[in-house]
């Protein structure tokens, strides 16, 4: 027998209400005149509110509120004003005590009210024009350090630079006080920075949805040639973000299922708890280029709904347990990516993610119950972008949100939400499209398991009227696996909830579309699937993190305005032949790769030749980035080099070869690469009869502030994963338009920035994607040669040149007895010949800077904003507000 449903447990999710207006009795303002009280909710002021209670205040407490307006500094004396008052009443220091970390923070936080000020007006217009909103759900958002990018976004870094002179301080040393934002791991954490960035400079009314981790993915430390991971106490001190104690939404786990029955006699679920944790709102203001836009991103933070102290267990003398449920609800937000290795890693992470989609959507929700429309509107106002498969229990949620609370009928409700989703794949790696237990489901998430089942069975019923006579369809696209155990295939799910599917590079939509999602394609059609390169923002990748060379092309642009339009690079095309042009473009490269010598020196004690040819690859450590091909290649130059007389070896061009990224702490062959690229660094950098000829550097702890350093000193970058397994990549874009060449294969956004480019200004190499299932099943089935170069570097491994050998028999074993999956050894050749070719083509350096020249003129497509205005256009269907600057 069902409940009544007036028994509810009073655990349930309360509907939104409009934040009351009521009469303050008392004289607060001149006589017969009331002023509405406004107690804050969740989301602020609906707009109809907003009118309402600016109209009911007094014009003269109107006037006494603008009249003490807060006014943003523009002039250096201002700025100054702001920065000592900061350190003697923020930070209670004084002139004698203020040191640069300090002044950090000051600086930081006279920034930060610059921006609240461009904030707050930015969300009152957003709410007024009450107009459609883009919500941006990524786990990741990889921002790199604020300061540097607030004071150019709103132009005032020279009135920062001459004012921090005036107190004593050099603001280099400033900005390298800022920890970066530990929010992030790799590209796909980057990329949604970069279309924040873009977001707000274009004015689109966006908000973006992550979660607050108190430790980051980790801090990187090499000890032992060996990668050892320390938490990143990056939140010391974060001036960026502001505490929202009073937005918290309670989320719900495991618990029991029961089946009810309204007034109506309609039956509906409810969802019982047996474990509640409070999410915990921050903000952090993002501004736009040249612009008063400043959007929000909004992070959750987990604490302990019941608080965090249980006195009676304390006083009862059992100190530990006192605090062991906000120990347990912290861990939520503790870590990006914890070790899934383990079945309680498991449950953390998909723990992790659903309670961040369940606090966003809530929060989404309410905001949208605030404007009074109907359901059937909710896609009108809201677009949602899922980056990836992890957020795609969101689809899930607000299809509970809408049967379960809102009451409305099954269809409407799925009307609704595959209406306001979208869905950016960026992987067809097998093992990187996330499936989770159906055990572990229906334990931690009840309720969720049961609404994934009727998705599935509306869905595959669909299917079978649409294919009666294909019955192996069902099994193929069913979002439950019928594996041991059964698992709920996200990617599927986020292709069936949602009204658009992307890929971020050509190659990469074309193959999601005959491999992955080949069935999805002809029960959808074409359509339904769309893509959308993925870009970076030139403001930090080129404004920032290389001034100088920002600065000598806006001398021939004529302005900054290329920053904003990326197209106008073009017209750097007319002074290829300048030769001042030319010299100061050399010279710019030069001190960039001294700076990063330097850097490698103080952090390292190795001296390299800032003359040599910088051979930079950055990024996460995976088999399929092929960090390992490279060092092979590394083993076979030095090898090379050893054999030959000392008058040949006079011949060669000098090379640094620097690798940088981070291995999960569970993926033993990543942490494998990054030892053997040690090891050999540690070798080949003592030995005398090479020199500079070639050294080996592992920079620790790549982050973005790192990379804004490495970049700029490029002078070929690696891009050489397997064709057909990076989706896009975006770094090979920041080192092109920073002046530098790539060596890659046919792989990801490398075929489109060669299509921009011209093939004679990239050193492309290896097999196709269109060969490499053939060649995976000739090494499995037929015969399998490695290449004898290979075989040597293997040989020179064994001998225990590098270290003991069995350290790194895997990395071999893969290649030699194991398939080769990654087509290390079919690669091998072509990748030694193309690296010869770069030699030769350094030693022509007139030749080389006309390549780097031509190269970046033609990077203007590779700007988030082109990407950005694709996804407004063909996805999310929102259109920019109107600044009045």
């Amino acid at each position: 027998m069902s409940k009544s449903p007036d028994r509810l447990p009073s655990r349930e999710r309360r509907p939104s209400t409009s934040a009351p207006i009521v009469d303050i009795q008392g004289s607060v303002g001149p006589a017969g005149i009331s002023r509405p009280k406004h107690r804050r909710t969740y989301t602020g002021f609906s707009v109809g509110e907003i009118k309402s209670v600016e109209a009911s205040i007094p014009e003269p407490q109107r006037e006494a509120w603008a009249r003490n307006h807060h006014k943003a500094f523009q002039t250096k004396e201002d700025f100054e004003k702001e920065v000592v008052r900061h350190v003697e009443t923020t930070l209670a220091r004084s002139m004698f005590n203020c040191d640069e970390s300090a002044a950090y923070s000051a600086t930081g936080l006279a920034f930060r009210d610059r921006l609240v000020t461009q904030w707050n007006k930015t969300q009152q217009r957003q709410t007024l024009n009450d107009s459609k909103r883009v919500y941006y759900l990524s786990l990741e958002f990889l921002m790199g350090r604020a300061l540097d990018n607030a004071m150019l976004n709103v132009n005032l870094k020279d009135v920062a630079k001459a004012g921090l002179s005036d107190l004593g301080f050099r603001i280099e040393d400033i900005i390298e006080q800022e920890s970066d934002a530990a929010l992030g791991n790799g590209g796909l954490g980057r990329l949604a920075a970069c279309f924040l960035d873009s977001l707000a400079t274009l004015n689109y009314p966006a908000w973006g949805y992550g979660l607050r981790y108190r430790y980051g993915i980790f801090k990187q430390e090499i000890i032992d040639g060996y990668q050892v991971e320390v938490p990143d106490y990056w939140l010391d001190f974060n001036p960026w973000e502001f505490p929202r104690h009073d937005v918290t939404v309670d989320i719900q786990f495991y618990g029991h299922v029961h089946k009810l029955t309204d007034k109506n006699g309609k039956a509906f679920c409810h969802w019982e708890a047996g474990e509640t944790v409070r999410a915990v709102a921050y903000d952090m203001p993002i501004p736009g280029y040249a612009t008063s836009s400043t959007n929000n991103l909004r992070l959750w933070s987990s604490k302990a709904a019941s608080g965090e102290f249980d006195f009676q267990k304390f006083n009862n003398g059992d100190y530990e347990s006192s605090v062991a449920d906000q120990q347990r609800a912290e861990t939520i937000s503790n870590v990006l990516y914890p070790n899934d290795n383990l079945e309680r890693g498991k449950e953390l992470r998909l723990k992790q993610q659903y309670f961040w989609v369940a606090a966003s959507l809530y929060d989404i929700v309410r905001r949208f119950k605030k404007s009074k429309r109907a359901w059937k509107e909710f896609p009108d106002l809201v677009a949602i972008q899922l980056n990836d498969t992890h957020p795609t229990l969101a689809i899930v949620e607000l299809q509970r949100i809408l049967i379960d609370l809102e009451r409305l009928s099954w269809d409407e409700a799925w009307d609704i939400v595959t209406a306001t989703f979208g869905y950016t794949n960026h992987t067809v790696l097998p093992e990187a499209l996330e499936k989770w237990p159906v055990t572990l489901m229906q334990n931690l998430l009840p309720r969720h398991l049961q609404i994934i089942y009727d998705i599935n069975l509306f869905f595959l019923q669909a299917v079978e009227k649409m294919f009666p006579e294909d019955r192996d369809i069902l099994r193929r696209v069913s979002i439950i696996e019928e594996s041991q155990p059964k698992m709920i295939r996200m990617a599927f799910l986020a292709v069936v909830g949602t009204h658009k599917v992307n890929g971020v590079a050509e190659l990469h939509s074309d193959l999601i579309k005959t491999t992955i999602f080949r069935d999805f394609v002809s029960i959808y059609g074409p359509d339904k699937f769309t893509n959308v390169t993925n870009a970076i923002t030139p403001r930090r990748w080129l404004h920032q993190a290389n001034p100088r060379l920002s600065d000598l092309i806006a001398s021939k642009l004529g302005g900054y305005d290329f920053l904003k339009d990326l197209v106008q690079l073009n017209q750097l095309e007319l002074h290829v032949n300048d030769k001042a042009f030319r010299k100061e473009w050399a010279e710019i490269k030069y001190a960039n790769k001294v700076r990063l010598a330097k850097y490698i020196k103080s952090t390292m004690g190795i001296r390299v030749n800032p003359t040599a040819l910088f051979d930079i690859q950055v990024k996460r450590i995976h088999e399929y980035k092929r960090q390992q091909l490279n060092i092979f290649g590394v083993i076979h130059r030095y090898l090379t080099l050893k054999a030959m007389s000392p008058e040949e070896r006079k011949k060669q061009q000098p090379r640094v070869s620097i690798f940088g990224g981070k291995a999960a702490p569970g993926y033993w062959m990543a942490k494998q690469i990054i030892h053997l690229v040690n090891n050999v660094g540690a070798v080949v950098n003592k030995d005398e009869d090479i020199g500079d000829l070639l050294k080996v550097i592992f920079l620790e702890d790549y982050n973005v502030s790192k990379a804004e350093m490495i970049i700029p000193a490029s002078d070929l970058s690696e891009h050489i994963s397997t064709a057909g397994t990076e989706a896009s990549g975006t770094s090979n874009m920041k080192f092109v338009l920073n002046g530098g060449l790539i060596i890659g294969t046919c792989d990801g956004a490398n075929i489109e920035i060669t299509r921009e480019i011209g093939e004679s200004n990239i050193f492309l190499f290896g097999n196709l994607a269109e060969d490499v299932e053939d060649l995976r099943h000739t090494h499995t089935y037929g015969s399998h040669t490695l290449d004898p170069d290979l075989v040597a570097v293997f040989a020179e491994i064994q001998k225990g040149t590098f270290g003991a050998p069995h350290d790194f028999e895997a990395l071999i074993s893969a290649v030699r007895d194991h398939g080769d999956f990654y087509l290390v050894s079919d690669d091998f050749h072509s990748y030694i010949k193309t690296h010869a070719l770069v030699d030769e083509a350094y030693k022509n350096q007139e030749d080389w800077i006309t390549k780097t020249i031509t190269s970046v003129a033609r990077m203007g497509f590779f700007s988030s904003d082109r990407c950005i205005n694709e996804y407004a256009e063909e996805i999310w269907n929102i259109e920019p507000l109107r600044v009045k600057e």
